[in-house]
């Protein structure tokens, strides 16, 4: 098998990490902005295509330099791209080249989206994305993997590109993210314009984030794999790419359950795309030992970084990206210093194995050189389009979503949703699972007459009651069922929206607590006037308890009458559902 071969192997499994990028972004946002999600990861690839073989791929490859020690290619920007007309023998070569360069450039402009998610113009993010492909990845990435790059030349180290792409792409989304400001309801403030209180966004589809991130790690056996020249170099980076995020990934799994409780989902999805981004630079340079060492970093780091820039500084990254690529970017390229193993396929000289200090050196000047020029390109960038055509949609658009006022798709799962009622769900109750005691379990508003005889069809006068329960979805048919055994004849059932604070352990997303979530509920209206209230909701309370929070409510209101259009009867002989 040739190198160039191999390459183009490695460059579809990277390219496969876009369809894992876009789902762990879809997983992590609410639903009204999928569809706008998924574009923005499928123009990354197409428009970092175009702007690429224009202009990236000559600017990175290209082997003369203006300016000396700086670093930036000459103008001579088609000599590669021009071997791709020539006979296949000869041009072979440069394809593969372009190909393989070219899905990693990709990479670096989509971290980007995830942390301006679900708030930043279409035609923005559009235009961001092209001048990280255009100017931005090609020129750094000449710096440390051209031969005639200054970083290169003075031995930094970054083997799959922890500091090329993920910090790359992480600062870019950090000051993205600053500049664009959080999404409505982020953050409460009080007159002053200080916030005093941080709400959690959790995303619609945890498990669309999962199947991500598995997408991901297997992609990045070739991120990480392609450019390995002999087995056992591949075999090195194989093992290490699969210790890291596994480390990390428990690591996080006990840090969050120590800390809040209970182990967090999304930290520790995100973590193990965090031990993926630590090993990426060493990930032939290390052994197992080290990249144990970067596992364990990079999921307490993860966890570390997301919560101070939600909670202490405030700024809105949904998906945790500038903690996840950003952070742990900085951290991988850093331990290579620390932690590469001279008797490793590199050969490099780690501080903590040979006590020299060169190798950390360079890592750290190679971090703070690309962090600078990525800082200085990507902010002016994005204040040239703030003062222009401005990055964020206007507050109603947030609201309706980006997916319809974007995209004029009223939304990306149309009739395919997945829906959420349990049709087996059995009469015996769910299962009790949480710490409110089940006199507390569903909350009866206003009842007050409850403590009145039953109305019978005898009285002269007889009351009309209508009963109002608010529960979840899962627990409908067996409502239903029970108030038939009950003798209720006729319900009324809608599907509605809303939050409620209720006693109990306080749910927590990403370290931030839970209390104001709008969810789904189903509201049932039931009007009685033979069957007694009180039976009513002690048999809705049965059947709807777990003990949990968003078990309910049921409110009670008096009804003045009843009329039955069919046949115009009134009051008692109305809710009669006989001939």
């Amino acid at each position: 098998m040739t190198i160039e071969f191999w390459y183009l192997i490695g460059a579809a499994l990277v390219f496969f990490m876009q369809a894992g990028f876009a789902m762990v972004e879809t997983g992590f946002t609410r639903a009204k902005n999928a569809g706008n999600i998924i574009m923005k990861n499928l123009m990354d690839f197409c428009i970092g295509t175009a702007v690429f073989m224009i202009l990236g791929f000559g600017l990175m490859m290209s082997e003369d330099t203006l300016f000396g020690i700086i670093g930036i290619p000459n103008l001579d920007l088609f000599i590669h791209f021009a071997e791709f007309i020539k006979s296949p023998a000869e041009g072979f070569t440069y394809a593969s080249k372009f190909v393989f360069n070219l899905v990693f450039c990709a990479t670096a402009a989509t971290i980007v989206s995830g942390s301006m998610a679900e708030r930043t113009k279409f035609s923005a993010y559009c235009i961001y994305s092209a001048i990280i492909s255009l100017i931005v990845y090609p020129i750094e990435a000449h710096w440390i993997w051209n031969e005639s790059g200054w970083l290169a030349s003075i031995g930094f180290h970054d083997y799959a590109g922890s500091t090329a792409i993920h910090m790359v792409g992480g600062i870019s989304a950090l000051i993205g993210a600053i500049l664009l400001g959080p999404r409505l309801g982020k953050y409460v403030y009080d007159d002053n314009g200080k916030v005093i209180k941080v709400n959690a966004i959790p995303g619609h589809s945890i498990p669309l984030g999962a199947l991500g991130a598995f997408i991901l790690w297997f992609g990045w056996y070739g991120f990480n794999g392609a450019a390995a020249t002999t087995p056992s170099e591949l075999a090195t980076i194989f093992l290490n790419t699969t210790i890291a995020p596994a480390i990390a990934t428990v690591t996080t799994m006990i840090f969050t359950w120590v800390k809040n409780g209970k182990p967090d989902v999304s930290m520790c999805i995100n973590a193990c795309l965090a031990g993926l981004v630590g090993i990426t630079a060493g990930c032939e340079a290390l052994d197992a030992l080290g990249a144990t060492i970067v596992g364990i970093v990079s999921g307490i780091l993860v966890v570390v970084v997301v919560e101070l820039l939600d909670i202490k500084l405030h700024i809105d990254d949904p998906v945790g990206a500038v903690g996840v690529h950003m952070a742990n970017g900085i951290w991988g390229t850093i331990a290579v210093g620390l932690l590469a193993n001279p008797d490793a396929p590199a050969g490099l000289e780690g501080l903590f194995y040979t006590g020299k200090w060169y190798q950390l050196g360079v890592q750290c000047l190679g971090v703070i050189a690309v962090a600078a020029y990525t800082v200085a390109l990507m902010l002016c960038c994005f204040l040239l389009i703030r003062k222009t055509i401005g990055l964020r949609v206007d507050r109603s658009e947030e609201i309706d979503g980006l997916d319809k006022t974007e995209h004029g798709l009223p939304s990306a799962y149309a009739d395919f949703a997945p829906s959420t009622v349990a049709y087996a769900d059995s009469l015996k109750g769910a299962t009790v699972y949480g710490d409110v005691p089940p006199s507390k379990a569903v909350e009866v508003m206003d009842v007050t007459h409850l403590e009145k005889p039953a109305n019978t069809k005898k009285s002269s006068s007889p009351k009309f009651t209508k009963v109002e329960i608010i529960f979840k979805e899962e627990r409908l048919y067996a409502l239903k069922d029970a108030m038939s055994k009950l003798g209720i004849t006729g319900m009324t059932v809608s599907h509605v929206m809303g939050f409620g604070i209720q006693q109990g352990r306080t749910e927590m997303y990403r370290g931030v607590a839970i209390d104001s979530n709008l969810m789904p509920k189903v509201q049932v209206d039931i009007v009685v006037s033979k069957i007694p209230v009180r039976d009513v909701i002690d048999t809705a309370k049965s059947v709807l308890y777990t003990g949990h929070i968003g078990d309910g409510k049921i409110f009670v209101y008096d009804v003045e009458n009843v009329v039955k259009v069919r046949t115009g009867e009134e009051g008692y002989d109305a809710l009669q559902d006989v001939e």
